[in-house]
C-alpha cells in the first residue's frame, strides 16, 4: 500500500505520493541443451515455433547449441519462461526426441 507524505503549503496541508520504486520481477533465460540424438532441423523448428525466430536466427542459435552445448532462446519473466520450457519439452517428447530445455535466472 502506498503511503503519502504531508507537505505544508500556504493553503494548508497537501498530500504527496510516496516515490518509492517497485523493483521489476526477475527475468529468466530459456536455453536448449545439446544432445547426440535430436536432429538439427528439429531444433530449428522448435526455435521458430516457440520463440518466433526467423530461419536465420534459429539456425544461429541451433549452431550455438551444437557447438557450445547450450544456446539462449530468449529471456522472459518466470511464468512465461516456465511455460516455454514445458511447451518445448512436451513437443520434443511428442516427436520422440530427448531435447532438453531449461531456465535459469538472468
Amino acid at each position: 500500500m502506498a503511503t503519502r507524505k504531508q507537505t505544508q503549503t500556504s493553503e494548508g496541508v497537501a498530500l504527496e505520493p510516496d516515490k518509492r520504486r517497485i523493483k521489476p520481477p526477475p527475468l529468466y533465460k530459456v536455453m536448449l541443451l545439446n544432445d547426440d540424438y535430436t536432429p538439427m532441423d528439429f531444433v530449428v523448428v522448435v526455435l521458430e515455433k516457440f520463440f518466433r525466430m526467423s530461419r536465420e536466427q534459429a539456425t544461429v542459435v541451433m549452431l550455438k547449441v551444437h557447438r557450445h552445448g547450450r544456446g539462449i532462446c530468449g529471456v522472459f519473466p518466470r511464468d512465461l519462461a516456465a511455460t516455454k520450457v514445458e511447451q518445448v519439452e512436451a513437443f520434443a517428447r511428442q516427436h520422440q526426441h530427448p531435447l532438453a530445455c531449461v531456465m535459469e535466472e538472468n
